[in-house]
C-alpha cells in the first residue's frame, strides 16, 4: 500500500459541523420516548441553548474571519465562507425539525399530562381579562415602546433578547409606523394562569401557562393609545459574545473583564430569528438597521428562544422525570476517620455524580478548620451561585491560613459570576489571582499544607470537573485526593507557575499543557505504535480536535493499533476509512448526565499508563490552556477506571452513538438483534456499579 497522505482534507471532519452534530445528537434525545416527558422538554432547551452559544462564539469567530478577509483553512479544507454556508444549510433544517417535534409531540403531551401551554387568543374571556390585569400590575410599567421613523432612531437590539416588531396606524392619517417592544428578561418567560384564577375547578395537578410576548401583544393597546395595532411579530437578535482581550495592555484584568461584558450587549449581530409570519417589508427594515444578509436570518414557525422551556423543569412534577437518585461515599470514605488520615494510607477515587461532591466540600471545610493546616490552594474556573468551597476558603482565612485562589475571569458565559466570587475573596483576604498572559487556567487541583509531626505534608484533591455543587451533580466527572509527595510537589510547582515565574519543562508525574503534555501524549502513541497490533489506546474526551494528535493516532490505526475514543461532542477524526482507520472506533454517549471526565489510558504490553484530568485534544486546550493530566498509579484504582468506568462506557448499546466515516452517526441500538442485549452505561452507575454478569457484543467499525 502506498504511504497515506496524513494532511488530505478528506481525512478530516469539519469542527463546526461535528458541533452540530453533536447537538443534533442532544435534540435526538428530545424525541426519545424512553426519557420522561420534561426530561425530553429538558433536552430540547438544551438543545435550543446550545445554538445559540454555537452563533453566538463559534458563527461569530467565522463571520470575522470572513470580513478581515482570512482565507485560512483548517484540517478538512473549507474556507470560512463555506462554512458558513453549511452551517445554514444544516441549521434550519435542525431548528425545523425542532419546531415540529415541539409542536406536533411535545407540546400535545405536555397538554394530555395537564401542563397546558396555551395561545392567548384561545383562552376564555374571563383569563383574558385576568392577564389584563396582571399585565397592568407586573408588566407595563417595565415596558418602554420605541418607535422608528425620521425622528426616532433605530434602537438598540440587545444580545438574546426577545422583542415585539409592532407595526401601528395613525387613524386620523392612516400613516403606519414601526416600533419596537422588548420583552423585559425579569419577567418569566411563560406566565402562570392558575395563580391568577384559583377559582377554576382544574386536577389538583393541572397547571396552565401563556406565553409572555402573547400576553404583552394582545395589550399593546396600553402602550400605544389611540392607535390602532395592525401587526405584530416577534424576532430574536443573537450577536457576537467572543470576548477579545488584549491580556497585555490591560493595567487591570478584573476591569478589562467587566468593560468587555458590558460591550457584549453590542457585538456584531450574527442571527436574526424571525417568526415565519412576518412580512418582507418588516424584514426588511431588520435587516437593514441590524446590517445582516439573508443567509443570517432563521424563520421560525412557533416560539423563539425554546430555552426558556427550562422554567419547566422546576414544576413538582415527579413523575415525569427521571427518579431523584442519591450519591454513594467510597468505602474508604464511609468510616468516621479524619481525613488526612484515610489519604495518609491510601488514595481516594472519587465518580461524580454517582460519588457525592460531599468529601470534596468537606476537605476544604476540614483544612479550613484544622489547627494544623498552615496553607491552601485552588483554582476556579465555573464557581456557580452560593459556593461552598468559596465560603470554605474565606474561612480558612479568618482562620490565620494562608489561601491563594486562582480566579479564571475568562470561563466563558461564567464570567459575571467569577468576577463576583473574585472580588467577595479578595474582600475577605484571600490571595486572589488571575492567571498567565494569554493562557485560560482551566485545570482543577486544590492542595492543601499541613504541619504534622514527621514534617510537612501536602495533600491534593484533583478533577475533571469544576468546583462547582451544583454540576457535580449534572456532569460526569472523576476525581482524585491523595496524598502522594511527587503528586504533591507537583501541584505545588503548578501553582508557583501560575502565580510566579517559571520555564519548567517537565514534571514528576503530572503531564501539563502548555508545556509537556502534547509532547507527552504523541509519545506514548509511538510507544503503542512500536506494538503494532499488540498496541491498545483508550481514550476519554469531551473534543478530539488537534490536527497532529489525529495524524498520529491515523498512524497508530495502520500500524494494526486497536484504538477506542469516546467523545462526546466535537470529533474531526474519521474512523472505519479502509487502509487507515479501520482499527479506530468513536462513540458518543449522550444520556441523563453530561459526559465531562477525560481518561487517557496507554496498554504498552500491560505495563500502561493511565491519566485522567482536565484536558481536551483541541489546540486551545493543549496549546492555549494551562490544563493537567494526572496519573492513578495504584492498582486497585487503575483496574476500577478500566474495568468499572471505561469498559462499562465501551458496551453501552443504548445511550451510545457509532460516529460514520462520513461524520455522520447512528445510534448503537441493537434491540433488533435479540443476541444483544440493551445497555445503558450511566443507569449502571446509578444502580450500584453492580459486576457486569456478561460481555455485550459490540460490531465492529463499518468501512
Amino acid at each position: 500500500m502506498s504511504e497515506v497522505d496524513l494532511k488530505d482534507p478528506s481525512l478530516y471532519i469539519n469542527r463546526e459541523l461535528s458541533t452540530i452534530e453533536f447537538n443534533r445528537r442532544v435534540l435526538m434525545e428530545a424525541f426519545n420516548e424512553s426519557h420522561p416527558l420534561l426530561e425530553r422538554v429538558k433536552f430540547l432547551a438544551i438543545f435550543s441553548g446550545n445554538m445559540d452559544e454555537f452563533f453566538m462564539v463559534r458563527v461569530s469567530g467565522l463571520k470575522q474571519q470572513v470580513y478581515m478577509g482570512i482565507t485560512d483553512r483548517p484540517a478538512d479544507g473549507l474556507t470560512p465562507r463555506e462554512q458558513l454556508v453549511a452551517i445554514h444549510e444544516t441549521v434550519t433544517v435542525l431548528v425545523q425539525q425542532m419546531m415540529n417535534y415541539w409542536c406536533e409531540v411535545l407540546n400535545p403531551e405536555l397538554d394530555k399530562a395537564g401542563i397546558h401551554i396555551i395561545n392567548h387568543e384561545d383562552l376564555k374571556i374571563r383569563h383574558q381579562r385576568k392577564l389584563r390585569d396582571y399585565f397592568e400590575r407586573e408588566i407595563f410599567p417595565v415596558l418602554t415602546p420605541l418607535l422608528f421613523d425620521p425622528g426616532h432612531p433605530f434602537p438598540h437590539i440587545s444580545n438574546m433578547s426577545l422583542n415585539l416588531a409592532v407595526v401601528v396606524v395613525d387613524p386620523d392619517s392612516g400613516s403606519k409606523h414601526f416600533a419596537r417592544v422588548k420583552v423585559p428578561l425579569t419577567l418569566p418567560r411563560l406566565v402562570p394562569l392558575n395563580p391568577l384564577d384559583p377559582d377554576e375547578l382544574l386536577p389538583p395537578t393541572d397547571q396552565k401557562f401563556v406565553w409572555v410576548e402573547q400576553v404583552i401583544a394582545a395589550n399593546l393597546d396600553r402602550l400605544f393609545p389611540g392607535m390602532e395595532i395592525e401587526a405584530v411579530y416577534p424576532f430574536r437578535v443573537t450577536r457576537n459574545t467572543d470576548m477579545e482581550i488584549q491580556e497585555e495592555e490591560a493595567d487591570d484584568l478584573l476591569l478589562t473583564i467587566e468593560e468587555s461584558l458590558r460591550r457584549q450587549h453590542f457585538g456584531f449581530v450574527v442571527r436574526l430569528e424571525i417568526d415565519h409570519s412576518m412580512p418582507d417589508n418588516v424584514q426588511e427594515i431588520l435587516m437593514n438597521n441590524l446590517q445582516i444578509g439573508s443567509f443570517d436570518v432563521y424563520q421560525v414557525n412557533g416560539p423563539l428562544g425554546l430555552s426558556s422551556l427550562w422554567e419547566l423543569r422546576d414544576l413538582e412534577r415527579a413523575r415525569l422525570k427521571d427518579p431523584v437518585f442519591q450519591p454513594t461515599l467510597p468505602p474508604p470514605l464511609r468510616s468516621s476517620d479524619n481525613i488526612f488520615n484515610i489519604l495518609k494510607r491510601q488514595d481516594v477515587l472519587l465518580h461524580h455524580p454517582y460519588d457525592s461532591f460531599l468529601p470534596v466540600v468537606d476537605f476544604v471545610e476540614a483544612a479550613a478548620d484544622d489547627p494544623r493546616v498552615l496553607a491552601i490552594k485552588l483554582t476556579l474556573y465555573r464557581v456557580g451561585p452560593n459556593p461552598p468551597i468559596v465560603h470554605a476558603l474565606m474561612q480558612a482565612r479568618e482562620n490565620g491560613k494562608q489561601v491563594s485562589v486562582l480566579v479564571e475571569l475568562k470561563a466563558r458565559f461564567d464570567e459575571r459570576s467569577n468576577i463576583e466570587w473574585a472580588r467577595a475573596l479578595e474582600k475577605a483576604g484571600v490571595h486572589v489571582v488571575y492567571g498567565l498572559i494569554g493562557l485560560k487556567t482551566h485545570c482543577k487541583l486544590c492542595l492543601v499544607v499541613r504541619r504534622e509531626r514527621d514534617g510537612i505534608r501536602r495533600y491534593v484533591h484533583m478533577s475533571t470537573g469544576n468546583y462547582n455543587t451544583i454540576t457535580a451533580r449534572l456532569y460526569t466527572d472523576i476525581g482524585m485526593m491523595t496524598s502522594d509527595p511527587d503528586i504533591g510537589a507537583d501541584t505545588s510547582e503548578v501553582f508557583n507557575y501560575l502565580t510566579g515565574y517559571s520555564k519548567q519543562e517537565d514534571y514528576r508525574k503530572f503531564l501539563v499543557a502548555p508545556v509537556n503534555l502534547r509532547r507527552r501524549i504523541i509519545e506514548f502513541i509511538e510507544r503503542e505504535i512500536g506494538h503494532g497490533k499488540e498496541g491498545k489506546i483508550i481514550i476519554k474526551v469531551n473534543s478530539l480536535v488537534d490536527r497532529e494528535i489525529i495524524s498520529y493516532l491515523y498512524r497508530a490505526s495502520i500500524a494494526g493499533v486497536k484504538i477506542e475514543l469516546i467523545v462526546r461532542g466535537i470529533c474531526c477524526l474519521r474512523p472505519g476509512l479502509a487502509g487507515i482507520s479501520e482499527n479506530i472506533r468513536v462513540i458518543s454517549i449522550i444520556g441523563r448526565f453530561l459526559e465531562h471526565s477525560r481518561i487517557y489510558y496507554f496498554h504498552n504490553k500491560g505495563q500502561a499508563n493511565l491519566y485522567v484530568g482536565s484536558a481536551d485534544l483541541m489546540p486551545r486546550n493543549i496549546d492555549r490552556r494551562v490544563e493537567v493530566l494526572f496519573p492513578v498509579s495504584d492498582p486497585t484504582l487503575r483496574q476500577e477506571i478500566l474495568d468499572n468506568i471505561l469498559d462499562v462506557y465501551l458496551q453501552d448499546t443504548e445511550k451510545g452513538y457509532l460516529l460514520q466515516p462520513d461524520g455522520t452517526y447512528e445510534r448503537m441500538n441493537y434491540s433488533k438483534d435479540e443476541s444483544i442485549n440493551l445497555f445503558n452505561s450511566q443507569e449502571w452507575f446509578l444502580n450500584g456499579r453492580v459486576t457486569l454478569q456478561h460481555q455485550i457484543d459490540v460490531p465492529t467499525p463499518k468501512v
